[in-house]
C-alpha cells in the first residue's frame, strides 16, 4: 500500500444469512420441517466496495437507512470480517461505532472515564494525564464523582465523546456521532472537528447530515444497496443523496430469497393492485395518459439553473383542456413557482404535448417536486401526475453563499418561463 494511503478497502463484500424459521423448540422446528416453512435469506449487504482514504482525509461515507454504512465501518474496524476482499490500515485506528459502549451505570463519571479509556488501550499513568482535559471538555466538573445512571443522557454523550476524542490514533472511525449534547457542546466538537481538518488528521465519517459532509469533508462517497454510487466531492454525493431520498422507496439493502416458504405478498404486487384502482378512476375521465419528461438536469447548480420538460396528454373528446402545474418545496410543503398553459388552451381531441422552460436562479439549496395537472374550462381537474410523472429537482447550494443565502426562498417566485406546443 502507498505511504499516503491511510485505509485502503478493496473488492470487500458482506451478507448475513438471516433465518425464516423462528421457532424456539425442538417439536416446533420438527414440525415446521414437515411443513416446508423453513430455509434463510440472503442479506448482501456490501457487494465489492473499493476505495482508498488519504492520510489527512477528512472522508465521509453516505447513504440510506440498511445501504451498509456501518457494517462496512465495522468491517474496517475489524468488528466484523469480509467474506471477500481485504481491509489494510496503515497507522493506528481508534473507531467510536457507538459512544459509550462499555460505560456501566452503576460506576461514577470519573470510574467510567478509566474504564473506558482501558477499552480504548490507554495505560492507567496516560489516563491520568488527560483526565483533566476530558473533564474539562465534557464541561462535567461537579458530577464526575455521582454515579453514571444519575446523568442525562445529554450528559453521558458529552463524556463519551470527551473521552473519545482523546485517543492518540492516526485514524480516527466516527459513526453519527456529530449531532452530540446541546448547542454550546455542538459548537465546541465543530471546533474540534475544524482543528482536526486543518491539522490533516485522518478521520471516515458516517452521517446523514449531508450540512456536515459538505462542511468538513473533503472526500465522499455514497453506498446504495452494497455498493459504490458516487465517489468524489461533497457537493456531487450530498445533491446525489438528497436526490436519492426523495426519489426512491424502500429499503436500500438487497435481499434475496433462497429458501422460502409462506412469505408475504410482494409488495409489487400490492403496488400493482393500488395502480390499477387508480388506472380504474381515471379511464372514467376524458383525459387520458399523463406523461411528464424532465429534459434538463435533475441536479441544478451554479452554472445552470434553467428548468425544462414536456407534457403530454390525450384528449377522448372535444372539451376545452389546459395545463397547470406547481414545484413545491418537498422540505417545508410550500410552493415555490407555478404556471399554467392559459395560453395554449385546446378545444378539441387529441395528443397534446407542450414544453415549458423556466429559470430558478433565485433558489438556493432546496428540493423541489413538480407536479402537474390538466384542467378544463371550469377549473376543475382532470387527471393529475403519477409517482412517476412528478420529477423531483436539487438546487444545490450557492458557491461562496452568505449566511444570509443558505435556506432556499419561501414564496412563490415571479413567473419568468415560456410554453412552447410541439
Amino acid at each position: 500500500m502507498k505511504n499516503n494511503v491511510a485505509v485502503k478497502v478493496s473488492n470487500v463484500s458482506k451478507t448475513f444469512h438471516l433465518p425464516t424459521d423462528n421457532s424456539t423448540s425442538l417439536k416446533r422446528t420438527i414440525v415446521n420441517y414437515f411443513k416446508g416453512i423453513k430455509g434463510y435469506r440472503d442479506q448482501k449487504v456490501l457487494r465489492g466496495i473499493s476505495f482508498e482514504v488519504n492520510q489527512g482525509d477528512f472522508f465521509g461515507i453516505v447513504g440510506r437507512n440498511g445501504s451498509g454504512k456501518s457494517t462496512l465501518l465495522k468491517i474496517i474496524s475489524q468488528i466484523y470480517f469480509p467474506e471477500r476482499g481485504t481491509v489494510e490500515v496503515n497507522g493506528k485506528l481508534v473507531s467510536f461505532i457507538e459512544l459509550g459502549v462499555g460505560f456501566n451505570p452503576e460506576l461514577t463519571g470519573k470510574e467510567n472515564v478509566y474504564l473506558n479509556g482501558a477499552m480504548l488501550g490507554f495505560p492507567e499513568k496516560e489516563i491520568d494525564e488527560m483526565y483533566g482535559d476530558i473533564v474539562a471538555f465534557a464541561e462535567l466538573e461537579d458530577f464526575m464523582h455521582q454515579k453514571l445512571k444519575n446523568y442525562s443522557s445529554g450528559m453521558q454523550v458529552r463524556l463519551a465523546f470527551a473521552v473519545a476524542i482523546q485517543a492518540k490514533s492516526d485514524i480516527l472511525v466516527l459513526d453519527e456521532v456529530l449531532a452530540v449534547g446541546d448547542e454550546a457542546f455542538q459548537r465546541k466538537c465543530n471546533d474540534y472537528f475544524l482543528n482536526a481538518k486543518r491539522d490533516k488528521k485522518t478521520i471516515i465519517l458516517v452521517t446523514h447530515d449531508m450540512d456536515s459532509v459538505r462542511k468538513y469533508c473533503n472526500r465522499a462517497i455514497l453506498i446504495d444497496k452494497g455498493e459504490i454510487k458516487v465517489i468524489g466531492s461533497p457537493d456531487e454525493v450530498a445533491n446525489q443523496y438528497s436526490l436519492d431520498n426523495v426519489t426512491q422507496k424502500g429499503s436500500a439493502t438487497v435481499i434475496e430469497e433462497v429458501v422460502t416458504q409462506n412469505t408475504p405478498e410482494p409488495i409489487e404486487e400490492v403496488e400493482e393492485r393500488i395502480n390499477n384502482v387508480q388506472n380504474q378512476k381515471e379511464n372514467l375521465s376524458p383525459v387520458r395518459d399523463l406523461k411528464v419528461r424532465l429534459l434538463s438536469k435533475k441536479l441544478l447548480e451554479d452554472s445552470d439553473r434553467v428548468v425544462e420538460f414536456e407534457i403530454s396528454y390525450n384528449v377522448l373528446e372535444d372539451i376545452p383542456t389546459y395545463i397547470a402545474f406547481s414545484m413545491v418545496d418537498i422540505d417545508r410543503n410550500v410552493w415555490i413557482y407555478n404556471d399554467n398553459s392559459y395560453d395554449f388552451k385546446t378545444s378539441k381531441a387529441g395528443e397534446k404535448l407542450f414544453r415549458y422552460t423556466c429559470h430558478l436562479s433565485e433558489l438556493n439549496k432546496c428540493k423541489l417536486k413538480l407536479n402537474v395537472a390538466v384542467r378544463n374550462d371550469e377549473d376543475e381537474p382532470m387527471i393529475f401526475s403519477d409517482t412517476e410523472n412528478s420529477p423531483v429537482l436539487i438546487i444545490s447550494p450557492k458557491a461562496n453563499m452568505t449566511k444570509s443565502e443558505r435556506i432556499a426562498s419561501s414564496g412563490v417566485i415571479k413567473k419568468n418561463g415560456q410554453w412552447t406546443a410541439k
